[in-house]
């Protein structure tokens, strides 16, 4: 189990008089935006057909590493264990979590990672064609989180909600990393997701 964020660094709080709404406090300048699957999904429109990669890219660049560095300004993870690169990694999915992005889980293995998103928000626009975008934005995201935690990686989206599958999971391939023998994960079973889901 990780280390939860302190709940003042995980609060939404209104700036009335700016008519802002922020992540933790507005030093941290994270601001949210309140947008509805169908507007992002027309927003990826622009993009144009077959344009997987530039989704990907503009969700990582633009989202996934930006959170970091409002997180985490200036800071240098080279030298940083890995054992604590996973637990910052953890709580970042919990602040995705809180910002709407699902139920999101990791698992750590030798040579890859596994992040999974149950109730994510593209199951709300099954019948949407352009749904898919939501699922690669979601990949770039994770791939611009880990990257600023200084892990190469290679991700695909390996189970989909939009395919009938319980989540939508997305495996990060390691380069040049191995993961520990001690920092190694096990597999959640289906049984103990559903009855944390239910829980909620």
């Amino acid at each position: 189990m990780f280390k939860r964020l302190r709940k003042e660094k995980t609060e939404i709080m209104v700036d009335e008089e700016k008519g802002h709404l922020f992540l933790g406090d507005n030093e941290k300048d994270i601001k949210l935006l309140m947008l509805r699957p169908v507007d992002i999904l027309e927003f990826c429109e622009f993009a144009g057909a077959n344009a997987d990669d530039i989704i990907i890219w503009s969700a990582k660049s633009g989202v996934g590493k930006e959170l970091m560095k409002k997180y985490f300004h200036d800071k240098d993870w080279s030298n940083v264990e890995l054992s604590v690169k996973k637990e910052v990694f953890l709580g970042v999915l919990e602040a995705l979590m809180l910002m709407g992005y699902g139920y999101v889980t990791a698992t750590f293995k030798k040579d890859h990672i596994f992040v999974s998103m149950y109730n994510p928000i593209a199951e709300e626009e099954q019948d949407n064609i352009m749904a898919k975008n939501l699922c690669l934005i979601n990949q770039g995201i994770i791939s611009g989180i880990l990257e600023e935690l200084g892990f190469d990686t290679e991700g695909q989206e390996v189970e989909c909600v939009l395919l009938d599958d319980q989540r939508c999971r997305f495996r990060f391939d390691l380069f040049g990393t191995q993961i520990p023998d001690e920092l190694v994960d096990e597999e959640k079973s289906p049984e103990a997701i559903t009855d944390f889901l239910e829980s909620l």
